[in-house]
């Protein structure tokens, strides 16, 4: 059985909208300020060839479904991206054409460890915060990492937004700096109950 790993870049204002180029948001592209260098690399390319699958929100899955195809000079990463299953969950979705796609429809409870069933390796999660969210609600995360930037936005979305997020307590697998700039790799799992 595979486990659920959600995995997010964020500011230390806990921003997480538009890490990367191209979107409509005024600091869009913020982590490529960054050296993450070639640690940082290293794990998102071994991140990604551990899992078997990706669970995406349609928001996030729309936004990889039309870069991820045409990009080129990516190698093993791309062919990764785009060959692996890819599940998107939404209720307003009418198909999903990028490769070895499926829309999920039903609830997370049931949806999500049938998934986990079905794959060895990891279930990946990126972007996708109200996804992120309703995961993190029914106790459905096995892993939560993030590569944690050292800048303060002052504005975006939230992954973990006030109001949306219930109470959890993480207990930390890994903290090392990546690159030469200040960024972290934190790791994370749901903390055991005692008793």
């Amino acid at each position: 059985m595979g486990k659920l790993v959600v995995s997010e870049f964020v500011s230390l204002d806990g921003v997480f909208e538009a890490p990367g180029p191209g979107e409509e948001f005024e600091h869009a592209g913020w982590t490529f300020d960054f050296d993450r260098g070639e640690d940082g690399n290293r794990f998102k390319a071994q991140e990604l060839m551990a899992a078997d699958a990706q669970l995406l929100g349609r928001v996030t899955y729309e936004r990889f479904a039309r870069a991820w195809p045409t990009m080129e000079g990516t190698g093993e990463f791309g062919e990764k991206m785009n060959s692996m299953p890819k599940y998107v969950v939404s209720s307003t979705l009418h198909s999903a054409n990028w490769q070895n796609s499926t829309v999920l429809r039903g609830p997370l409870a049931e949806e999500i460890p049938a998934i986990k069933a079905r794959h060895a390796g990891d279930v990946l999660v990126a972007g996708s915060g109200q996804l992120v969210r309703g995961l993190l609600a029914h106790g459905l995360v096995d892993e939560l990492r993030l590569m944690v930037f050292p800048t303060v936005l002052g504005a975006g979305k939230r992954l973990l937004s006030e109001g949306t997020t219930p109470t959890a307590r993480l207990r930390l697998l890994e903290s090392r700096p990546v690159g030469s700039d200040g960024v972290m790799v934190l790791s994370y799992a749901p903390a055991r109950k005692e008793g």
